[in-house]
């Protein structure tokens, strides 16, 4: 089945169709991941977006139900060059045809990401649609066009869990799966607010020895300090965090009281809560193969990443410092407190996909909670 997909610059690319039917829209942006589809179409932090793959053969691992990253999908459309339907893993249960067939995700292939990655770099993230009903360049792109701009919207409260609930999964072991973890193996009570946060972040902090409670976006301050934590948890998440001002104003509560880790739209929170402000990149920073210093040690990490926006360092001079950088286009890629016990990364150390690179987090922020008991 013919497919299209019109940007709202005007630029069109046809293709087939794969996965479910119909039109599907959002912001276009491209992932450099050369694997790890699966995990890409289940991070909540798509929302609102279609993302396209720059690695050429995508759907060859099929997929199985251990790597999700959410309970659902969550981006709007996927575009690829080329789908491969046999798939073959020892751990598959489908392909990803029907896959995105059951969760109602668009899919197109066959046309030239390339040259729609190059444009996008050039031009920038920008809307688009994609459709197999409507064949009409001018209809679709007049659509393309009347989308909103990401820049403005709060999506993350959109994925956040509804009531608080407890998490208990660790790492995945070759031959158990997940296992459990048992009371005695968790020490530090955290509290982890769900941006649209990823199970495999959930994972890490049980693996790291933490006692996590996950609760929703708007989740009172004062009630989350009632539960007596050791340190507060602000995860990953879609959208431009800039809109989210009650969660802004939340966050502030917890400063000076509790040791703070954030993640991505997170670290982003975080910044704005501590006086600063955010930027919209050009067309974000999405894959598992970007490179970042640790300013503190000079080690070079290659990390996963996924974001839109950025924290403006200087905008924070007054209470955070740059504390790991992008290699490839300078951006903020963490931060730290001055004075008191809060870091946070932009990237992705939990990976899924990705190298494990900056797993030492997690373990930093244990540290962090173990010098900050009372």
């Amino acid at each position: 089945m013919k497919a299209v997909l019109a940007l709202a610059d005007g630029r069109v690319f046809e293709g087939k169709s794969f996965g479910a039917s119909g039109e599907a829209s959002g912001e276009v942006v491209f992932n450099t991941a050369m694997t790890g589809y699966q995990e890409v179409l289940t991070d909540p932090s798509y929302k609102g977006q279609m993302v396209t793959m720059t690695y050429t053969q995508i759907g060859n691992t099929g997929i199985n139900p251990e790597d999700i990253e959410s309970s659902q999908l969550y981006l709007s459309g996927f575009i690829v060059k080329e789908y491969h339907d046999c798939y073959s893993n020892w751990r598959a249960t489908m392909s990803l045809d029907a896959y995105l067939k059951e969760n109602g995700v668009v899919g197109i292939q066959g046309l030239d990401t390339r040259a729609l990655t190059r444009h996008l770099r050039d031009r920038g993230a920008q809307n688009g649609i994609i459709s197999t009903v409507d064949f009409n360049h001018e209809s679709l792109v007049s659509k393309a066009r009347a989308i909103p701009s990401m820049a403005g919207l709060d999506l993350a409260t959109g994925v956040t869990c509804e009531k608080p609930y407890h998490w208990t999964e660790k790492l995945w072991e070759l031959g158990s799966g997940y296992p459990q973890a048992g009371p005695s193996e968790l020490t530090y009570k955290v509290v982890a607010y769900d941006f649209g946060i990823k199970y495999n972040i959930l994972r890490c902090l049980i693996s790291a020895g933490c006692d996590v409670t996950v609760v929703p976006a708007t989740f009172p301050a004062e009630e989350a300090l009632d539960l007596n934590p050791d340190g507060i948890f602000l995860s990953n998440g879609p959208g431009d965090p800039e809109p989210m001002t009650e969660v802004i104003e939340n966050i502030r509560k917890f400063i000076g009281k509790k040791p703070i880790f954030g993640i991505c739209l997170g670290h982003q929170l975080l910044g704005l809560a501590l006086g600063g402000r955010t930027i919209k990149l050009k067309f974000g920073n999405h894959g598992s193969n970007l490179p970042v210093m640790d300013l503190a040690t000079r080690k070079v990490e290659i990390t996963a990443q996924n974001h839109g926006f950025s924290v403006d360092i200087v905008s924070l001079t007054h209470a955070g410092e740059l504390a790991h950088e992008n290699l490839n286009d300078q951006t903020v890629e963490g931060m730290r407190h001055k004075e008191l016990p809060i870091f946070s990364v932009q990237h992705h150390p939990e990976a899924s996909p990705g190298p494990h690179d900056s797993h030492y987090l997690f373990g930093r922020f244990v540290e962090m909670m173990e010098n900050n008991r009372n």
